[in-house]
């Protein structure tokens, strides 16, 4: 064999794995050594045997299988403390293996390891190996985005200096240069001193870099202004002094609140939010009115800023029933947890797909599979029916009844004219109108006093997951499976903006308190927050490891929280676009949220068929260390769990007066 082909193994062999440096020098060093004597240019034939042996032993697909293997039972064989951190270690491993598998040709083999390994995996990324499943031959690397993604980004992991040191022994005395290769061209670890983190399903643990997160970096250094809007209600009610001082006055001034409120309103949520104040106060007494009082401040504290859009004109009854409400508000804390008032739908037969409660939890909403969206009055449950009647779009008129367990008729007002299962309505705030998304791509209005449709807005060219109207009515947002969020208003039938950016469905939508922002949750594990006057990404967050099912604002804008159909919850800062803690509790999938209205509690649907209520103000103020140092810190930032008997949380919300209202269609138990 002559020289030049030994040096083109060799060179080729440095080359590959990235030994740049070592490649430039025995290049230097073969043509020094050949210039000065021809003599020295002869190596030894068995040279070449071996290094191409050594090569195609390399490349072979069983040293992938072997060295993955290896590593799979050593780390499951490592000492419980140092175990969770060494398994992230795994999974980004694994799909190179895969991918590496599949790019030379090697499918059956690929296949053959998928198949063997993927089990240990499929508790947290099932997602992405089904997705990886349609990888079949090395076009598919470069046609599927999420692949092609993969193969371009490097995967971020924490992890204790102690851990990495005996990752990094294991490898060199398996000489399993292999997997040791992957790692070093897919994975950045960033070492921490000391002892390994007791969080062991901490959600920032494991994240991928690379162009992706580049971008979202660049993108969340623009600024944002997540302050109140100027001249808003409760601003005016803080001027007069009158949002703080309710507690401080006397049970007599109180009681006269209560009166008026029940003439001027029959609505049964509103009796139900002043009697619970009553007992809150009674329970409570001057302590409730300290603690709330820093919490109130908070809200009153956030910076103020002007609208984009053109804020409709709020009636001033409306204005006096809304000030009304505010000066009747409980003030809610970790130690005056609010009352909830749970609507259960009974022989739904599985039917039920979304659920609505009005801002006053007087009007209840149910959308259908059938296509079919219902409205239940509160206040009417239990009476004999009117002959009030109802139509859809056609104007033929119906009066749906429901019979009760205990023989009294019970009325709905029946909405028809989607032609598929009805996936979200959301009420206005004063609750005169109610929009619905509908697997026909289409969203509606319908009016509750006239019991009618209005318009049909047409934009979308999939299904509609979601849509909310905004905190000051007239304008609502929709998500849906073309992967897109649009911004609408009620007297035009097409968008005013498009938001599109996610790489998959936009599962949900939520509009900031300040109508300047609309926040989007996807099933490509990313929450975006949008401009809505230029309809442009201003922040992009990262870290959830499944497809984010529900958003929710505080009520001063300077936080957010989400989520994932895991269970995880995680708490946003909108300035810096960081976590600042998960909240982990749950065991299936968070499908509503609400904060409380001066932004002290959390509370959180889930179909595992509870509501629990969340420290707002822990869940802030924790730094990440002493959360590390203690290790289970996020799960004591739960107060309160209440379970249902055996009804999944569709949705809930917090009134004004801070009386918190769920709903969810009852389930057959086993």
């Amino acid at each position: 064999m002559e020289d030049d082909e030994i040096v083109g193994y060799v060179t080729a062999y440095l080359k590959k794995k990235g030994f740049t440096q070592t490649e430039k020098v025995f290049q230097e060093e073969f043509q020094h050594n050949k210039s000065n004597s021809s003599a020295n240019s002869h190596l030894e034939p068995d040279i070449a045997n071996h290094l191409l042996a050594f090569s195609q032993l390399e490349s072979g697909p069983a040293r992938y299988h072997d060295g993955y293997s290896r590593l799979r039972s050593w780390t499951y064989c490592s000492l419980d403390s140092y175990k969770h951190e060494l398994l992230r270690v795994l999974y980004p491993v694994f799909i190179h293996c895969f991918m590496d598998l599949v790019a030379k040709g090697h499918v059956q083999e690929a296949r053959n390891f998928f198949n063997t390994f993927r089990e240990d995996h499929e508790l947290f990324h099932l997602r992405d190996l089904q997705k990886l499943e349609g990888v079949l031959s090395p076009t598919h690397l470069e046609e599927m985005e999420f692949a092609h993604s993969l193969r371009r980004s490097k995967f971020n992991i924490k992890i204790c200096e102690y851990s990495y040191e005996l990752l990094l022994q294991h490898l060199h005395s398996t000489q399993s240069t292999t997997i040791l290769g992957i790692i070093n061209k897919h994975i950045n670890f960033q070492v921490t001193p000391g002892q390994p983190s007791a969080i062991s399903d901490d959600p920032e643990a494991v994240t991928l870099t690379g162009s992706s997160q580049d971008a979202a970096n660049q993108i969340n250094q623009k600024e944002i202004h997540w302050g109140l809007l100027e001249d808003s209600l409760e601003e005016r009610l803080e001027k007069a002094g009158a949002l703080l001082s309710d507690s401080e006055k006397g049970e007599g001034e109180a009681k006269e609140g209560e009166t008026d409120e029940s003439k001027k309103r029959s609505i049964e949520g509103g009796k139900q939010g002043a009697s619970i104040k009553k007992v809150k106060k009674d329970k409570g007494g001057s302590a409730t009115g300290k603690s709330a009082k820093p919490e109130a401040n908070t809200v009153s504290a956030a910076p103020r800023v002007k609208p984009e859009l053109s804020l409709p004109i709020i009636p001033t009854e409306v204005e006096h029933s809304i000030l009304e409400d505010l000066r009747n508000r409980v003030q809610l804390s970790s130690i005056a947890l609010p009352s909830v008032s749970f609507y259960t739908f009974i022989n739904s037969h599985n039917g039920l797909s979304c659920s609505s409660i009005s801002h006053d939890g007087s009007l209840v909403a149910g959308g259908f599979s059938d296509s079919s969206l219902k409205v239940w009055d509160m206040a009417k449950l239990g009476q004999q029916p009117t002959s009030s009647l109802s139509q859809g779009e056609n104007d033929t008129s119906q009066n749906e009844q429901m019979l009760g367990q205990c023989g009294g008729k019970r009325q709905y007002t029946l909405f028809q004219g989607h032609s598929g299962p009805v996936y979200a309505a959301s009420f206005s705030p004063v609750g005169d109108f109610i929009v619905s998304s509908s697997a026909d791509s289409t969203i509606r209005l319908w009016s509750t006093k006239l019991n009618a449709n209005l318009v049909c807005y047409k934009g979308h060219n999939y299904p509609v997951w979601d849509v909310q109207f905004s905190p000051v009515g007239h304008y609502f947002a929709s998500s849906s499976h073309d992967r897109t969020a649009r911004i609408w208003s009620m007297d035009r039938i097409q968008p005013l903006r498009i938001m599109a950016g996610h790489l998959s469905d936009v599962d949900c939508v939520q509009w900031h308190v300040n109508c300047n922002y609309i926040a989007t949750g996807s099933s490509d594990k990313t929450v975006r927050l949008w401009d809505v006057q230029s309809g442009k990404c201003v922040r992009v967050f990262v870290g959830h490891r499944g497809m984010i099912l529900a958003l929710a604002m505080s009520p001063d804008g300077r936080y957010m929280a989400s989520g994932d159909e895991d269970g995880t919850i995680m708490m946003w800062d909108l300035s810096s676009g960081r976590c600042l803690t998960p909240l982990i509790g749950h065991t299936s999938c968070v499908w509503s949220l609400g904060f409380s209205c001066e932004g002290s509690v959390l509370a959180s649907g889930s179909a595992d068929c509870t509501v629990k209520l969340w420290d707002v103000n822990t869940s802030i103020k924790v730094p990440r260390t002493e959360e590390n140092r203690s290790g289970n810190t996020n799960r004591l930032r739960s107060l309160k769990t209440l379970p249902t008997k055996s009804t999944p949380v569709y949705s809930l919300r917090f009134s004004r007066r801070n009386l918190l209202f769920a709903a969810g269609a009852l389930a057959k138990s086993g």
